[in-house]
């Protein structure tokens, strides 16, 4: 520990303080000790013999995934990082992908204490937070450091805009810089359309000799399609171009790889009289396989009514069987050897299980992804419900930090795509749930919907911001459009949780019940579902069963209490929130 006398006879200067770490250095340490340290090594040795005296710099020490360094003046350091940067890019070029180093370089400026061997203060804190926004083989600087190069002359820079950092109060306005005349592609780096499984629903066959008409197996599938369209967390090809397969003999492999799918659906289809029958079988193309077969049956004419429910329980089976088959890749292989299509639906999937291991586990996935693809929106913004959710769970060991985190992933995501309606919606679920800023949220639902009048997410948080001013038909009419758009979500007992709260509203109590209690059959864990659930039972007069629900609300969540939930819940500031504070004591939970 450093006394006082100690820091006194330090001296206190003012530094450029470059730190860079190397990305994924755990997992490359486990695969490889002996050969990360022998380059790590290496790399510093070059730094420190001849990048470092070319551009006046020091060499300060070595993290053990990365490494410290100071200069006099900004351009120095800036300099001094592409040369670090392009030395690393070199060494890669005999080594395989997955072993490859790459650097995340942040640069501040800050008066820092300076001793034989380190630098120490909050300036270096600082410079290590800028390098966690980096991507691979990039560079982010703070605002002072931005304010010493000339632009297009020193380095081209792009604007990040006010991020928060972890452990640091208040935003800091970063900035990436790359040497003039380069564009680079990061490293590695995905598209939008790479963040989702590619799906074809090809026509389906029908039974001739069973006077089924001939375009019947073409219907199906049309239908297939515009219900699968729907799904969030999926990309289907057209109708028109899987129409060009029909009649032709091809193997759903050979389909796949000409459309360039991840999965193929196909299969044949028979109607006899008012019954109908479909047979499934979902491929997929990586592996050459047959993922799993399933048959649907319905009665009814035309493809209404019951029939719709045909259509919904096989979309409901198709992302199911996804689902698995893409968590079964993720526990099963490394993540750099994982598509982001993988890690997105995975994460997405954990996250909404909320069981502890499961969301913890979400969180790495989410970050891996936003590694590949810091300048897509969708990770980003799913990286903030996360720690919105975290929050309202009851697992965040402070949650001031979780809503700064939270707010730097949707202006992140926004920066990049300011139109993006799941960034816009999921911002919206920031402001007002962890915020209170409800004016906000509105602004950024609404925004959502103009962007994209069928985001269900959007309508359902919108509903929810109703309900908790007390809005009760507001809500209720917001909600009930989100389920319209998502009726077979994924995560449904979300969308059934934030419909019971919306009920409680509009003080239909019974309805609220009974939607809290189809989210806690889904999802036990959802401690929102469970809060829920207790007011409504209390309100109808089932005072022990409310009384049972507070206690297993308290076992997932022991340290809730009516304080901290008047505290944190946006609509205690309402008359409806007072009420359930109110309810809240008289079931026994502490205050």
């Amino acid at each position: 520990m450093v006394s006082s006398t100690q820091t006194n006879a330090l001296e206190r200067v003012d530094r450029i303080v470059l730190v860079a770490d190397v990305v994924e250095s755990v997992r490359l340490m486990d695969d490889d000790e002996d050969e990360f340290v022998r380059r790590l090594v290496s790399l510093m040795d070059v730094v420190g013999r001849e990048v470092m005296p070319r551009f006046q710099g020091r060499l300060v020490k070595s993290t053990g995934d990365g490494f410290i360094a100071e200069f006099q003046d900004a351009r120095s350091a800036v300099m001094a990082g592409f040369d670090i940067v392009r030395h690393t890019a070199e060494a890669n070029e005999t080594v395989e992908p997955g072993a490859r180093l790459h650097l995340r370089v942040g640069i501040e400026k800050a008066a820092v204490y300076v001793a034989d061997c380190d630098l120490l203060g909050r300036g270096v804190n600082r410079a290590s937070r800028l390098a966690s926004l980096a991507s691979p083989s990039e560079i982010v600087v703070s605002a002072p450091v931005r304010a010493q190069l000339t632009a297009s002359l020193d380095a081209e820079v792009e604007d990040l805009g006010h991020c928060f950092l972890k452990h640091i109060k208040g935003p800091v306005h970063a900035f990436v810089v790359r040497p003039v005349g380069s564009h680079p592609v990061l490293e590695p780096r995905v598209e939008e359309a790479d963040l989702f499984p590619l799906v074809a629903v090809v026509p389906l066959s029908t039974r001739e000799d069973e006077g089924t008409p001939d375009l019947f197996g073409e219907v199906v599938a049309e239908e297939l399609i515009r219900a699968l369209s729907h799904a969030t967390d999926l990309h289907v090809v057209s109708r028109l171009t899987t129409t060009v397969f029909r009649d032709r003999r091809m193997s759903a492999h050979s389909i796949g790889r000409k459309l360039d799918a991840n999965y193929v659906i196909s299969g044949r289809c028979r109607q006899s009289g008012r019954t109908v029958t479909v047979d499934l079988e979902l491929f997929e193309t990586a592996t050459g396989s047959v993922l799993s077969t399933e048959q649907f049956h319905a009665r009814g004419e035309g493809l209404s009514g019951r029939r719709r429910d045909l259509v919904g329980s096989m979309v409901e089976w198709v992302t199911r069987t996804i689902l698995a088959q893409e968590l079964k890749r993720v526990r099963s292989r490394a993540i750099p050897t994982l598509e982001s299509s993988s890690l997105l639906i995975a994460a997405v999937g954990l996250m909404h299980r909320l069981s502890h291991s499961d969301f913890e586990e979400a969180e790495k996935l989410l970050h891996a992804l936003v590694e590949r693809a810091p300048r897509e929106a969708i990770p980003l913004a799913w990286l903030a419900k996360w720690h919105v959710l975290r929050v309202q769970q009851g697992w965040s060991e402070d949650p001031s930090e979780d809503s700064a985190l939270a707010l730097q992933c949707t202006r992140r995501a926004l920066n990049t795509d300011p139109e993006c309606p799941l960034a816009l919606a999921i911002d919206g679920f920031v402001q007002t749930n962890l915020l209170k800023r409800m004016d906000a949220g509105l602004d950024r639902y609404e925004r959502a919907l103009e962007s994209n009048p069928s985001e269900p997410l959007a309508w359902l948080l919108k509903g929810t911001l109703h309900a908790f001013k007390g809005e009760g038909g507001e809500a209720i009419r917001c909600t009930q459009r989100a389920l319209k758009l998502s009726p077979l979500d994924p995560h449904r007992f979300f969308y059934d949780s934030l419909s019971a709260t919306a009920y409680l509203s509009a003080r239909q109590y019974e309805r609220a019940l009974h939607a809290a209690t189809r989210s806690f059959r889904a999802n036990r864990t959802h401690t929102s579902t469970l809060r829920a659930m207790a007011v409504a039972q209390w309100q109808l007069g089932l005072r022990n069963e409310a009384r049972s629900t507070c206690a297993a609300l308290l076992t997932l969540d022991p340290g809730f209490t009516v304080s901290g939930w008047c505290e944190r819940s946006p609509s205690y500031d309402f008359p409806i929130g007072r009420e359930w504070a109110a309810i809240f004591r008289d079931m026994g939970i502490p205050d």
